[in-house]
């Protein structure tokens, strides 16, 4: 005769997370955090082991400085730097066009 198996227990990210934090820091041992979230010890081992792979992929996608803007932002900025122009010019024509209707000779 065969023993029933205990119902799967799940954690949340966050109660994972914490677990993790409070065995890296030393507060809990990984026994010890087997038996308060009431889970087998190799569950525990996968967690440290998925938390560390996460970490360092992270760190390792992050760079250093300001981050590369994508497509869309690289063609709205050019967009908006041309209405720019296109604005300082229509600028400079109306002033030049104001100046010869109240008929000013100098800039000066």
């Amino acid at each position: 005769m065969t023993m029933p198996r205990k119902p799967k227990r799940v954690l949340t990210p966050e109660q994972k997370y914490d677990l993790w934090v409070r065995m890296l820091s030393g507060q809990l041992s990984q026994a010890d955090a087997a038996a308060e979230v009431g889970v087998d010890r190799t569950t525990v081992t996968r967690l440290r082991a998925v938390a560390r792979d996460g970490a360092i992929a992270a760190l390792s996608a992050s760079k250093p400085g300001k981050p590369k803007q994508s497509r869309a932002e690289r063609t709205r900025i050019a967009e908006l730097e041309t209405e720019v122009a296109r604005l300082q010019s229509t600028i400079v024509e109306q002033a030049v066009e104001l100046a010869l209707l109240r008929g000013k000779t100098s800039w000066g």
